[in-house]
């Protein structure tokens, strides 16, 4: 799991981005966006399937009609919420979008009992790793060549109690 680190400059109003459960006719957007974000790409079923089994923490972000972000996170039956994939369309990056869909699944996942909230992030994704820090996860450990071309995660954590919210 981890967040691009490209930026593009098209400025939108974060106030005019709803951010909604996803639903079937998001997933080519879906898909789009996590191919033009990711070097590792979930096929179309993984996709398909966390719609079916997470219809409430598989959520988009919408601007004029167009799904521009997404966010997947589900429960663990050991009550850890997991962000299994997150990322914003390269055209909207840096309009607080990616602070936005973390922001509601983070408190959906509590919502539905998560104790604490967990990710993978690359080592070498420096932008990702400070967002997830700005929202209070903390690294706990590194797990060697997690990723297929062998780079390194580290797993992160963010404990509930410890979750205030995002103003």
């Amino acid at each position: 799991m981890s967040v691009s680190i490209r930026r593009a400059g098209r400025r939108i109003p974060l106030a005019m981005v709803s951010i909604r459960p996803a639903k079937l006719f998001d997933i080519p957007e879906v898909v789009r966006i996590e191919r033009a974000s990711f070097n590792e790409e979930y096929p179309r079923g993984v996709f398909l399937a966390f719609l079916e089994n997470n219809p409430s923490t598989f959520l988009v972000a919408e601007y004029g009609g167009r799904v521009i972000g997404y966010v997947m996170g589900y429960l663990r039956p050991d009550l850890e919420g997991h962000i299994m994939s997150i990322a914003v369309d390269p055209e909207y990056r840096g309009n607080g979008i990616g602070s936005a869909l973390l922001t509601e699944v983070i408190e959906r996942l509590i919502n539905e009992g998560a104790r604490y909230i967990g990710l993978e992030v690359r080592v070498s994704n420096e932008t990702a790793i400070r967002l997830y820090e700005s929202f209070g996860f903390r690294k706990i450990k590194r797990i060697i060549g997690y990723y297929s071309d062998g780079e390194d995660a580290y797993y992160m954590l963010l404990p509930a109690e410890e979750w205030g919210g995002r103003n």
